[in-house]
């Protein structure tokens, strides 16, 4: 049954792939068994190593995250944070609240309290001199627990979208 379920979703996102011109959004959301997303295994996020100086990779990343509808609606610098609120020091580590408007209304007329999962958040982390990890979560993977088949074609389109921003990185 999950084999028949991950064939239907990905011959759904194949024909919505193909279905939307490049800059589009789409029109409606692909509807699915409302067990779509349950006990599917998937990565919690996508990402990708980058070389070079910090302040340009956080630019390149906002770049392809416009260049994919999202907008960067919040920003945490969480090294500057652990050192005024804890006196510890961290190393360079910044969340991006992205957002896509189309979708993120979907969700929210699909679920009105996704809300607590939203924005998608992108990560930059230090893992070395000159050295950034850039990692996008994997909404499939955070809407697997909410049972709501609209809800579940949003996601799947939605992650299209993210792994398309970390591939244009690397």
């Amino acid at each position: 049954m999950i084999n028949l379920i991950k064939i239907t979703a990905t011959l759904l996102l194949v024909s919505f792939l193909f279905s939307c011109q490049t800059g589009q959004q789409p029109k409606e959301t692909i509807p699915l068994p409302s067990d779509a997303l349950k006990g599917n295994i998937e990565p919690y996020y996508f990402s990708t190593t980058l070389n070079g100086e910090f302040d340009t990779i956080v630019e390149k990343v906002t770049a392809a995250l416009k260049s994919e509808g999202f907008g960067v609606i919040t920003t945490i610098d969480v090294q500057k944070t652990f050192k005024a609120k804890l006196d510890i020091d961290y190393k360079k580590y910044l969340i991006l609240g992205a957002c896509n408007p189309t979708f993120a209304h979907k969700a929210l007329e699909a679920e009105d309290k996704i809300g607590t999962m939203l924005p998608c958040n992108v990560v930059i982390q230090e893992v070395g001199e000159n050295t950034y990890e850039v990692a996008g979560v994997n909404p499939i993977a955070s809407m697997m627990a909410i049972d709501n088949a609209e809800l579940a074609g949003i996601a799947i389109e939605v992650k299209t979208k993210m792994q398309a921003v970390i591939e244009k990185l690397q």
